[in-house]
This record gives structure tokens, C-alpha cells and sequence, in this order.
């Protein structure tokens, strides 16, 4: 009679590393965002809800999956286990595209009109060298905003929103490694358009030859069959100018070390490369609630004026 082997099956378990739920820095819950439409979406803005999910990453579900039966009580129901803190909505009407911005469970609620945007696909094909390395996403972006500070309650709002869109950062401990995105956002007080932008960051050691860094960074043999001396690989006229690298106005001082060529206590310059998306928008709405609620703001009702309690509550309960 035949014999069996009993083959003993090793099975590996996939250690899992929990993430942070919990900001070190303001000791809230990390913010949480969905990014999803009300309505039928055209191709182009389908495409700008997904560069918007990308730009969210890491804290978004980057493949929420949409049925036209879905309502807003659906995605608050699913929020809540999910601990999402934010709801990022296009939509899209005969006259214009939106995009609400809401703070969960009971808002506030900010409405923009879309004046103009531009896909990350358009804004890399414009450039000659775009730069938008996949590791880029692994942390948050900062966020930046200028011109906000008029006064205006609204714009305080305004203001609040987009910082609680992302986790808080601690100077004094930040790792510099983990800072490679930012989000800009300016405001024009004449014609109260909002100008969004999103770029990667890259620094470069000041003071050291184009091919140097190149060399340092790529571990390549370099091919030096044509030249009398090693000098001349370093200080080989042709590549391009350092002087842009070396103004004082683009420079920065590293606390620590950021890779093989950006040293501690050495100048580096800092670089922004667009990656998109890019939109133009128009605070337009801001609501009490999720989407509902008593109107404490509207462009067109009150000429941009809100009255200074509801502010402060609102204030509040973002």
C-alpha cells in the first residue's frame, strides 16, 4: 500500500504595524477624509476626484467605492467605525462645478464654486521635467495659506477648516525626511478667489557641483575615459549653473541629515515642483451643518459679512 507524506505547511503571519489614531501635537484624532461626488461626475472631474483622493493620501481611502444609490447618510454611517473626519464632495451643475468641504458628524459645511482647475496629468505634461516620486505620499502635505488673515470671519473659518484637514506638526520634532508635499493656498482679497495649489518639495546642497550630486546620489561609476584629471569631473564647465541654488532667499539651514548629500549644519536650497492638482475657487456658502442647516455665510446674500456669535460657534465646533 502506498505511503503518504504528511508535509508539514509553515504558514507566515504578515506582522501588522498599527498606525497613530491619536495627533502627538494637538492630541486629537488624526483627520480622516472621504473623497467622493454628489451626482453624475464628467470624465475630467472623475479625474479630479481621484488626483484630490492622491493628495489626501495618506489618510483617505484612495479606492472608495461609489454607487448611485449612495447618499450622504450612507458615507456618514461608514465614517463614523472609519473615525473619518472630513467629507470632500464634488459636484457638478449646468452652470459651474463645486466642491464642498464638511466637518463630521454635524458640519460645518464649506461650499466652493470651481472658477478653473487643471488635472496633475496636464500639470506634468507641461512641464519638462516633472517630479512626483510615489514615496512622496507615505505623510501628509503641510499646508500653507496667505492671505487669509483679513479679519473677516468667514476666512477665519475658512482658515480653520483647511488646518484641521491635516495633521498638526511640531517644529521641534518634526522629521524633515517626512516633508516632502505642501498645499498652498492664497487668497486675493480683490477678487476673493482662492488659488489651490499642491507641490513636492526637494532640496539640494548648496555649494556642490551639479555632477557631484548626481554622483552622490545615483551610487554610479562615472566615466571619466575623456578627462586629464579627476578635477575636471567636478569642475567640468556645461551642466548648469549653481547660482540659483546658492541665493540666500531659497536657502534653508538642516538641523539633521536628509539623505546621502543634504547634511546637518550645511545650506540646502529648497525646490517646489507642482504636481497638481490646480484649482482657482470661490468661498460661496458656509453652512451649520453637514450640508444642512442654518447659512452663516453666502457670497451672494450678505456681501461676505457674518455676524460675529455665529462665527465664534462655529468657530467651535470645528
Amino acid at each position: 500500500m502506498a505511503r503518504f507524506r504528511n508535509k508539514s505547511k509553515w504558514t507566515s503571519v504578515k506582522r501588522v504595524v498599527k498606525k497613530p489614531t491619536v495627533d502627538h501635537v494637538s492630541g486629537d484624532k488624526i483627520p480622516k477624509s472621504f473623497v467622493f461626488s454628489r451626482g453624475k461626475l464628467p470624465h475630467s472631474l472623475k479625474q479630479l476626484q481621484m488626483d484630490l483622493r492622491k493628495l489626501m493620501l495618506p489618510h483617505t481611502a484612495l479606492k472608495l467605492k461609489e454607487k448611485k444609490r449612495n447618499n450622504l447618510k450612507d458615507f456618514l454611517n461608514l465614517a463614523g467605525p472609519m473615525g473619518v473626519t472630513h467629507f470632500l464632495m464634488l459636484s457638478k451643475t449646468d452652470t459651474a462645478p463645486y466642491l464642498k468641504v464638511a466637518r463630521t458628524p454635524q458640519g460645518p459645511t464649506l461650499t466652493f464654486k470651481i472658477h478653473e482647475y487643471s488635472l496633475a496629468v496636464d500639470v506634468a505634461h507641461s512641464q519638462a521635467r516633472p517630479r512626483c516620486p510615489p514615496e512622496i505620499f507615505k505623510n501628509s502635505p503641510l499646508i500653507v495659506l496667505s492671505g487669509f488673515g483679513t479679519g473677516e470671519q468667514h476666512l477665519r473659518l475658512t482658515t480653520i477648516m483647511f488646518q484641521n484637514i491635516f495633521p498638526s506638526i511640531d517644529i521641534n520634532t518634526v522629521n524633515l525626511s517626512s516633508c516632502q508635499r505642501i498645499v498652498l493656498l492664497n487668497y486675493d482679497k480683490e477678487t476673493k478667489l482662492i488659488d489651490f495649489r499642491h507641490y513636492s518639495i526637494k532640496l539640494q546642497p548648496v555649494g556642490v557641483s551639479r555632477r557631484l550630486r548626481k554622483f552622490v546620489q545615483s551610487h554610479q561609476v562615472p566615466d571619466l575615459r575623456s578627462l586629464q584629471d579627476v578635477s575636471d569631473f567636478v569642475t567640468k564647465a556645461g551642466y548648469g549653473s549653481e547660482s540659483e541654488a546658492d541665493d540666500d532667499a531659497a536657502t534653508v539651514s538642516l538641523v539633521n541629515d536628509l539623505g546621502r548629500v543634504n547634511r546637518a549644519s550645511t545650506k540646502s536650497a529648497v525646490k517646489l515642483h507642482e504636481i497638481g492638482p490646480r484649482m482657482t475657487l470661490q468661498l460661496i456658502k458656509i453652512e451649520e451643518g453637514l450640508c444642512s442647516g442654518g447659512v452663516i455665510f453666502n457670497e451672494c446674500g450678505n456681501g461676505g459679512e457674518v455676524p460675529r456669535q455665529e462665527a465664534e460657534a462655529e468657530e467651535k465646533t470645528v
